[in-house]
C-alpha cells in the first residue's frame, strides 16, 4: 500500500477513542484525505499531542485503494493560527473555510491553489480589516477550483438596465447557469450592483483589490456564499455565522437572494 507524505490543513476532526482521532485533512497535493490516527492523544506519540481543528501541519499516510478511511501515522505540527483560537469572528471564518472544503472539494482530487488562497486566508484573519477582502478570495478561489466560476461578462452595457430602490445600475445574475444574464431571460435571477461586478472583474483578472474592505467587499462574498449555497442545494452550517444576514433556505418571490430584513441588493 502506498504511503504519502504531504502538507494539510485540519478540517474534521473527532474522537475514535481516548487516544486515538479521525481526521479530514485538506492537503496541498492530494487533496481530501481522511485517515484514523491510532494514538494521536499520546504526548510521546507521533502526532505533536493530537490534531486540532484549522491546525497545519506535515502528515505520513498511508493509502488504502478502494477504503475511505485511511491510516495517518504521523502528524508534525507547523502551524496554528492562534488569531483563530482568540477572536470568535476569525475561529467562525476559518470554520466557515473548512466546512466549504468539505462540502465542495472531493476526496483526493487536488487543488494546490486552493490550498495556498486557505493558508494565506487562516494566516491574514488575526486583522480584522482584511476579512472581507480573504473571504472573497477564498469564495473565489473555491468556485474557481471546483469549476463554478462566475461568468461576470455581459452581452452589452444594456443589460444594466435596471436599478434598485436606490436608483442604483443593477445587473441580473442567474445562479442556475452561474452568470449574469439578460433581463427578458427566464428562470430565477439575483440583482447585483454595477459596483459589485466590476469588483468580481478585477478579481477575474488578479487585479488588486481594494486596500481595505468596502460595502462592495460584502455584497460580492454574499453574493458568492449565495451561489455556493445554490450549487449544495442546502445552507453548511457555518454559513449563517459568517452571513447571518443571508435568507435561509428560499429566495424571494422574485428569485432574488434576500437580508433577513428583506431586502436584496448585492
Amino acid at each position: 500500500m502506498p504511503t504519502v507524505t504531504d502538507e494539510a490543513i485540519c478540517i474534521r476532526h473527532w474522537d475514535y477513542s481516548e487516544t486515538s482521532q479521525t481526521v479530514g485533512l485538506f492537503s496541498r497535493d492530494h487533496g481530501v484525505v481522511r485517515g484514523l490516527a491510532k494514538g494521536a492523544k499520546r504526548e510521546k506519540g507521533r502526532f505533536s499531542g493530537g490534531i486540532d481543528l484549522l491546525a497545519r501541519g506535515e502528515f505520513v499516510a498511508i493509502i488504502k485503494p478502494g477504503r475511505d478511511l485511511h491510516t495517518l501515522t504521523e502528524w508534525t505540527l507547523l502551524e496554528v493560527y492562534w488569531p483563530l483560537r482568540r477572536h470568535l469572528e476569525a475561529h467562525r471564518l476559518g470554520l466557515f473555510m473548512a466546512d466549504l472544503i468539505h462540502h465542495m472539494v472531493q476526496d483526493h482530487d487536488p487543488h494546490p491553489g486552493l490550498y495556498r488562497t486557505l493558508v494565506t486566508a487562516l494566516g491574514g484573519l488575526g486583522d480584522s480589516a482584511n476579512h472581507g477582502r480573504l473571504t472573497l478570495a477564498f469564495l473565489w478561489s473555491l468556485l474557481t477550483e471546483t469549476g463554478y466560476q462566475p461568468s461576470i461578462e455581459t452581452h452589452g452595457e444594456g443589460d444594466a438596465g435596471n436599478t434598485d430602490g436606490d436608483g442604483q445600475s443593477v445587473y441580473l445574475f442567474a445562479p442556475e447557469s452561474g452568470g449574469l444574464i439578460r433581463g427578458g431571460d427566464a428562470g430565477p435571477r439575483w440583482r447585483v450592483r454595477r459596483e459589485t461586478v466590476e469588483l468580481l472583474r478585477r478579481v477575474t483578472t488578479g487585479a488588486p483589490l481594494p486596500a481595505q474592505d468596502t460595502p462592495a467587499v460584502g455584497r460580492a462574498c454574499r453574493l458568492l456564499a449565495a451561489y455556493v449555497r445554490h450549487i449544495l442545494g442546502h445552507e453548511p452550517p457555518t454559513m449563517s455565522m459568517v452571513f447571518p444576514d443571508l435568507q435561509t433556505p428560499r429566495t424571494s418571490s422574485s428569485g432574488d437572494p434576500t437580508r433577513r430584513d428583506g431586502s436584496s441588493r448585492r
